[in-house]
């Protein structure tokens, strides 16, 4: 059963946002807020950019972009195991004898 969302501060980049969030996924989402503070740090530090917006963008655009290969590597994965499957399957009804 779910909790009730509950107001949380998080800091990014030295602002502070306040989100809400159910006690159990309160730990997932500071995990979150504090990874996505190092991506954004790394891409300040980096020199690359220098603006917030254009800090949250690139972050977002680095992370959705993992995000994309995880899925296509997961979907990947997937279809080889569903032939696999499927390969097996087949040698098994090849294997075994009729009734």
């Amino acid at each position: 059963m779910s909790s009730n969302p509950e107001p949380i501060t998080v800091r990014i980049l030295d602002r502070e946002y306040r989100v809400m969030c159910t006690p159990e996924m309160r730990r997932d989402l500071m995990e979150s807020a504090l990874f996505l503070d190092q991506q954004m740090r790394e891409i300040r530090d980096g020199g690359r950019v220098s603006s917030m917006d254009k800090i949250a963008v690139m972050a977002a655009l680095n992370l959705a972009e993992e995000v994309l290969k995880l899925r296509k590597g997961a979907e990947e994965r997937r279809q080889r195991v569903d032939h696999r499957i499927r390969d097996l399957a087949a040698r098994l009804d090849q294997a075994l004898p009729e009734d």
